[in-house]
């Protein structure tokens, strides 16, 4: 055996030894994740249920849903006698939140194909609608915004959970470019002004480290 062969073999048994090692502290760390991501999709499905006066019986849509994590949890606590409209631009996510649902016994969602400028919610339909780092996506803010209060029973709610742009000068950027880096997120202040003017009345707003929370109405 050569040297070059010898040394071979030996990186070759030290990589089998710490493989295991590897692949355990990758799974170590990624349940982790999984478990933090559990615990914030608890903790603002709890805000929303909150803020939102959500209950058993209530209408409900989300605007971008994702994978459907806040849909599944919120369908839960409206219970059967109420209802979740899921909303998501991206068809392959729309099946699969429809699979979330499914996979958690859920009857009391329905799928609702996004687009970019409306909710492709009845009109009236909803005692709340809200969203969860979707709203910087907007290219068109006051379409979308007049849509979703068009889709809210007189008195319902819009929670809205964003978060800001990093902390440089000049980062925020217009409609259809928030989504850029070193631009990326929302101000609460934008975030008023724009909801407001859509004629939202304003419940609350707020900003945490780099998270923004707003809660509207649209009026009686």
């Amino acid at each position: 055996m050569t040297q070059h062969q010898a040394s071979v073999l030996v990186l070759t048994l030290v990589t089998a030894l710490a493989a295991p090692h590897i692949n355990e502290a990758g799974l170590r760390q990624q349940r982790s994740v999984n478990q933090q991501a559990a615990r914030q999709n608890t903790l603002d499905a709890e805000w929303l249920e909150r803020v939102l006066e959500i209950k058993d019986g209530s209408v409900v849509g989300e605007i971008g849903a994702g994978d459907g994590e806040l849909t599944v949890l919120i369908a839960r606590a409206v219970r059967p006698s109420g209802r979740v409209l899921s909303n998501e631009l991206n068809a392959e996510r729309v099946k699969t939140i429809g699979a979330a649902a499914a996979a958690s016994g859920l009857t009391n969602v329905t799928l609702v194909q996004g687009a970019s400028a409306e909710t492709r919610f009845p009109d009236q339909c909803c005692d709340a609608i809200y969203m969860r780092d979707v709203y910087h996506h907007f290219d068109d803010p006051p379409a979308m915004n007049a849509s979703i209060l068009r889709s809210l029973k007189p008195g319902g709610y819009l929670g809205i959970i964003d978060f800001t742009p990093p902390p440089t000068p000049g980062s925020e950027n217009p409609p259809g470019h928030r989504g850029e880096d070193n631009h990326h997120g929302i101000t609460a202040a934008t975030l008023v002004q724009e909801v407001k003017a859509a004629g939202f009345e304003i419940v609350t707003a707020a900003t945490e480290d780099r998270a923004v929370k707003l809660v509207a109405r649209r009026p009686r």
